[in-house]
């Protein structure tokens, strides 16, 4: 009772969260994408295209189910060279598809995905770019925690 005055939910959404690192994140979270009805949030500050092979199909195939696709990222000006190449030619192909990107300025650096406004998966692995870093994500499935975050992020003003 305490517990959910306090955070606004029950600590079982918390206590069945799971965490992943970057061996096991990607199985898990493909899953949770071919399972989205509506609406796919991703937050990655960088995106390559080595990382992309993997997830275009997905994306596409959501999107023809009708699926809103958002991605937030960094804008591809405040990378390197190599990085704002691979950026800029993922960023206009999402935009063929029908997915919406939102540039972020001032060193954007989270990494977050909401899918359906019930999941959230958070931590420190780059969805759209990770290669070879050794990162964790955790996924909660929680409809609270996830507007908790939503809400936090301020998102309603862009989506």
């Amino acid at each position: 009772m305490f517990f959910s005055k306090l955070f606004g939910t029950s600590p079982e959404s918390l206590l069945t969260s799971k965490l992943f690192d970057e061996n096991t994140f990607y199985e898990a979270f493909i899953k949770d994408l071919k399972r989205c009805k509506e609406e796919v949030i991703i937050e990655s500050p960088y995106i390559t295209c080595r990382r992309m092979e993997i997830l275009e199909s997905i994306f596409e195939k959501l999107i023809k189910h009708g699926v809103k696709i958002y991605i937030i990222t960094r804008n591809p000006n405040e990378h390197d060279e190599s990085m704002a190449r691979q950026a800029e030619l993922e960023i206009s192909i999402f935009e063929e598809m029908g997915v919406q990107v939102l540039l972020c300025t001032g060193n954007h650096h989270r990494k977050l995905a909401i899918l359906d406004r019930k999941t959230l998966w958070e931590g420190s692995l780059n969805i759209l770019s990770q290669g070879i870093s050794r990162e964790i994500m955790r996924r909660i499935e929680s409809y609270e925690l996830t507007m908790q975050m939503f809400k936090f992020l301020k998102l309603e003003k862009f989506l």
